[in-house]
């Protein structure tokens, strides 16, 4: 039983890995021409490496992270590489804006499954948060001036939609598995760097870095976005409060933008501060119970 101060400890874990994930669009950007796939399986291998480091220092022993049945590596392999494998496909059959703003459901749906998978109970606060979340993306998105879905992409947008109900469901799922230590993701990422990989090799053509810059943005992308985010997000969904975090996420994108605002990458707009508003008043509404427990 995951007492208070585990429960905010292992919350606060979690909201680390949605900081991780916001400088993600960054280190893309100055990875420099490295194709999707390539870029994928570098960066997975990476996070891999950085798992078994930690699992070796702690004393515990590989093959332990690996033994596990199916349905675990299914969950696992499934969650980490099929949301990234529908992303780039989302990518390169509809508009960045259109499937972002889609993709960015996940946060929402991971809160409305909090309760039917992982056992929370849902109020209205909770509710009320992800959608002013959600809202807060909306008019970061519309603000740009770049959204206007055509029935030409829908294979696109039904990808966007796919890679937010599989993260949502892999996320909230991991509850369902809390036997399942965390070592495990390590796994499960060398598993989506091989399938990376494999893809890379089917339909791209091979681009190295062509900088010291670039390498150590790769570098960086496998150390936190892709690496130690994926640990802590674990650990915030099989112990945290799926509800607060869910709402919490809706930071990723605001973040990102503020992130290529100040690297010069990004214009700044008076959308983001109403959108960045909106998010703040979102995650603190459905994080109500955290703050009374921590009062």
């Amino acid at each position: 039983m995951t007492g208070p101060q585990e429960r905010q400890r292992a919350t606060a874990l979690g909201a680390i890995s949605i900081l991780m994930w916001s400088a993600l669009a960054l280190l893309t950007v100055l990875t420099g021409k490295i194709p999707p796939f390539q870029l994928a399986a570098m960066t997975f291998a990476i996070g891999a490496i950085v798992g078994g480091a930690w699992i070796i220092a702690q004393g515990r022993a590989l093959r332990a992270a690996m033994a596990w049945p199916p349905r675990v590596w299914l969950l696992g392999v499934g969650g980490l590489f099929g949301y990234h494998l529908l992303y780039f496909v989302a990518l390169r059959q509809a508009p960045p804006a259109e499937a972002n703003l889609i993709n960015y459901l996940w946060p929402l749906l991971i809160v409305l499954l909090s309760a039917p998978i992982g056992g929370e109970r849902l109020r209205a606060w909770h509710l009320g948060g992800a959608v002013l979340g959600l809202a807060g993306i909306v008019v970061l998105t519309l603000g740009r001036g770049e959204v206007g879905f055509a029935g030409a992409h829908w294979p696109g947008y039904l990808a966007a939609l796919g890679c937010a109900v599989v993260w949502a469901v892999y996320s909230v799922t991991s509850r369902r598995f809390g036997e399942v230590p965390t070592d495990a993701v390590a796994a499960f990422c060398a598993a989506a760097a091989v399938l990376a990989a494999l893809c890379h090799l089917a339909v791209e053509t091979t681009v190295w870095p062509a900088t010291t810059g670039a390498w150590a943005a790769v570098a960086a992308l496998g150390v936190a976005p892709v690496g130690a985010a994926f640990y802590l997000w674990d650990i915030g969904m099989k112990r945290g409060d799926i509800r607060a975090l869910g709402a919490l996420s809706y930071a990723t994108p605001i973040l990102s933008t503020a992130l290529l605002v100040a690297a010069g990458r990004a214009a700044a707009t008076p959308t983001l501060l109403l959108a960045a508003a909106l998010v703040v008043g979102g995650a603190v509404l459905a994080s109500r119970d955290l703050w009374r427990r921590a009062a």
